[in-house]
């Protein structure tokens, strides 16, 4: 796999940005693997800032997400840097209105920076490995496709540390997968599960023998996706989330009023025209 960093992404400091291999695929990996990949506060800015680069940049069209290392995508959270924070601790508000205040505005800041993969025009895959714990979850049910390893460990550890999970995980988990009472099991519990339970209740949809066949699937599955028409990849993803949210007449009325506008391109003519002469299509950049 080409590991040539993506033009416009070199400034950041705890991710690498890179090309995957086929043409328009960028695969973001979480770079601190010493710590496991955990998170502090400067990581999940970045990963917000990266993830809407990306969302509007025409030489991208799928990204891989990753965890740098053999250990693990990411342990969650940094434990350590969280109990130093001034944010989480007495802070400098005078009472408990302001203190309220500013931890809402904190809150909000760290869902964004994770809403920003699902808000990314572009589709997501995320490969999880080994440990993949805490905002691991949160990450995960943010991207759109998801693979892991036969070794992965997933939790949603958050009771464990005394709060209820709050970047994610409760509002998307349940959509994500069939069984309402399996997801408050896991959360309540903050119980571990494998590889084969993700992929039984339709967390997963592929599981792997090991992180270097799991990317390898990843990559090719995101290049089968850069091939196509990007008005159309860009245009379901939008359409699938939006129905995932709203009711079935709510999301015909919003597909006829995005397709009005999206069949305007050129992109199906461009399709056809490559079926009948049977020839792979080449699309505009968008």
């Amino acid at each position: 796999m080409a590991q040539q960093q993506l033009k416009g992404y070199t400034s950041y400091k705890h991710f690498n940005v890179i090309s995957a291999g086929p043409d328009f695929v960028a695969h973001v990996e979480i770079n601190r693997p010493a710590k496991l990949n955990a998170f502090f506060e400067a990581m999940w800015l970045e990963l917000g800032a990266i993830f809407r680069q990306l969302s509007s940049d025409p030489e991208v069209r799928a990204v891989v997400l990753s965890g740098a290392g053999d250990r693990g995508f990411t342990a969650g959270l940094d434990i350590h840097a969280a109990s130093s924070n001034n944010q989480l601790q007495s802070g400098d508000a005078p009472d408990v209105g302001r203190k309220a205040a500013q931890l809402r505005r904190y809150i909000t800041e760290f869902q964004d920076s994770i809403s920003a993969i699902e808000l990314c025009e572009k589709p997501v895959i995320v490969v999880l490995h080994a440990i993949s714990l805490g905002l691991a979850i949160d990450i995960a049910c943010a991207a759109d496709i998801r693979l892991c390893t036969r070794d992965v460990r997933l939790a949603v550890k958050e009771v464990d540390i005394g709060l209820a999970a709050d970047i994610g995980t409760l509002s998307r988990l349940p959509k994500a997968v069939g069984n309402f009472s399996w997801v408050k099991e896991v959360c309540l519990s903050a119980r571990e599960f494998g590889a084969a339970e993700a992929e039984q209740v339709g967390f997963v949809s592929h599981v792997l023998d090991s992180k270097a066949a799991a990317m390898d699937q990843a990559v090719k599955l995101a290049g089968l996706i850069a091939g196509k028409s990007p008005i159309a990849v860009q245009g379901t993803k939008e359409l699938l989330n939006h129905a995932r949210d709203h009711s079935v007449a709510e999301s015909l009325r919003y597909t006829t009023v995005w397709n009005s506008a999206a069949l305007q391109s050129r992109d199906m003519m461009d399709a056809l025209s490559a079926s009948v002469q049977k020839k792979k299509p080449v699309f505009s950049k968008l």
